[in-house]
C-alpha cells in the first residue's frame, strides 16, 4: 500500500470515527429524555408540569381579563415580565441564558412570526366560530403534523394503533360538537390562516430546538423579548387606551394581573421543556387533551345543560390521546 493510500484510508477512518461520535450523541441526547425520577419518566414529568402551567394559565387569565379587560395589554405586560424575569435570573445565577447572538436571534423572529401569526389567527376565528367547533378544527393537526414529523424533523410514520388514536380523536371532537354545541363558524380563511400559522410555529420552533443549541431559559427570553415589540406597536391600534385609563390599580386587579404574568413565564418554560422533549405531534396532542379536559371540567361544574352523550364524546377524545404512541426517530 502506497503511502498516498494509506493517508486516504486515515482520512476514511477519522470521518467514520466523526461519524460515530455524531450518533452517539445524537443516541445520548435521546437516551436523556428517557430518565426516570420518582418512578416516573423525564417525559412524564414534562408533560404533567405543562399540563398544570396550561390549566392554571387558562383559569388566571379569566380572572385577570375579568378585572383588567384589555387582553392585548395583559399580553404584553406578560411577555414584558418573562424577558425581563429570566434577565434578572441570569445576572443572578438562578437560571442560564446564554449572551443574545446574533445569528440566533435572526432565526428566532421566524419563531415569533409564528407565535403571533397563531394568536392573532386565533382571536379572529373565535370571533367567528364557537370554542367547541374550534378544539375540533384544533384536533385534526396531529394528523398534518404526523406527515410534517416524517418530512421535515426525522420521525417515522405513526404506527397503526397511533393513527387510529388520532382519528378516533377527531371524531369524538366532531361528536361533541354535533350532539352538544352545535357546529358554527362564519369564515373558513381565518380558520386556514390560524391551520398555517399553527403548523408552521409546531414545526419551525421544534426544529428551533433542535438545530439551535441554547437552554431553555434562553429560548423563553429570546420569544418574548423579540414578540413584545410588535404587540407595543400594534398597541395604540387595538383600541385598549380608553379602558386601561378606566383601570383602578386595586388589588383585586394587581393580585390576578401579576398571577398570570408569573404563569406567563412558566407556560413559556414548560411549553419550550416539552417541545424540547417530545415530537411536534404529540406537543399537539397534548395541547388538545389539555383544552378538552377543561372543557370536561367546566361542562361537569358550570354547564347544567351538556347531555351524557356530549360528555363521553369529550372522554372518548381523552381516552384516544393516551394510546397515541410517539413515532422514534429515523434511523441516520
Amino acid at each position: 500500500m502506497t503511502e498516498k493510500e494509506r493517508a486516504t484510508d486515515d482520512e476514511k477512518a477519522k470521518l467514520l470515527d466523526g461519524m460515530k461520535d455524531v450518533e452517539v450523541a445524537r443516541h445520548q441526547h435521546e437516551a436523556t429524555k428517557q430518565l426516570y425520577f420518582g418512578g416516573f419518566g423525564l417525559t412524564t414529568l414534562v408533560i404533567v408540569y405543562y399540563a398544570a402551567c396550561s390549566s392554571t394559565m387558562l383559569v388566571i387569565n379569566k380572572v385577570a381579563i375579568h378585572h383588567f379587560p384589555c387582553p392585548i395589554s395583559l399580553l404584553c405586560l406578560q411577555l414584558f415580565f418573562s424577558a425581563i424575569a429570566v434577565s434578572i435570573g441570569h445576572y443572578a445565577g438562578v437560571v442560564s441564558a446564554e449572551a443574545i447572538d446574533f445569528e440566533k436571534l435572526k432565526k428566532f423572529v421566524w419563531v415569533v412570526v409564528g407565535f403571533l401569526g397563531t394568536i392573532f389567527a386565533n382571536i379572529k376565528v373565535l370571533q367567528h366560530a364557537n370554542v367547541e367547533t374550534f378544539i375540533t378544527f384544533r384536533s385534526t393537526t396531529p394528523l398534518i403534523l404526523s406527515l410534517c414529523d416524517y418530512l421535515f424533523l426525522g420521525r417515522a410514520f405513526p404506527t397503526m394503533r397511533s393513527w387510529i388514536s388520532l382519528l378516533v380523536l377527531v371524531a369524538g371532537s366532531i361528536g361533541y360538537v354535533l350532539v352538544d354545541s352545535g357546529f358554527k363558524i362564519d369564515a373558513y380563511y381565518w380558520l386556514m390562516l390560524w391551520f398555517a400559522f399553527f403548523t408552521f410555529d409546531t414545526v419551525y420552533v421544534k426544529h428551533m430546538c433542535e438545530t439551535v443549541k441554547m437552554s431553555n431559559w434562553c429560548r423563553v427570553y429570546y420569544t418574548n423579548a423579540i414578540a413584545l415589540g410588535p404587540l407595543l406597536l400594534a398597541l395604540p391600534m387595538v383600541g385598549e387606551q380608553d379602558r386601561l385609563s378606566a383601570v383602578s390599580w386595586t388589588p383585586t386587579v394587581l393580585i390576578p394581573v401579576l398571577l398570570s404574568c408569573f404563569m406567563g413565564i412558566c407556560m413559556s418554560h414548560s411549553a419550550y421543556l416539552l417541545r424540547d422533549t417530545v415530537s411536534a405531534t404529540l406537543f399537539t396532542i397534548v395541547g388538545i387533551l389539555c383544552k378538552i379536559i377543561t372543557v370536561v371540567i367546566n361542562v361537569l361544574i358550570w354547564d347544567k345543560h351538556a347531555t351524557p352523550a356530549g360528555i363521553g364524546f369529550l372522554l372518548v377524545c381523552v381516552f384516544a390521546g393516551t394510546f397515541y404512541e410517539q413515532a422514534p426517530k429515523r434511523p441516520s
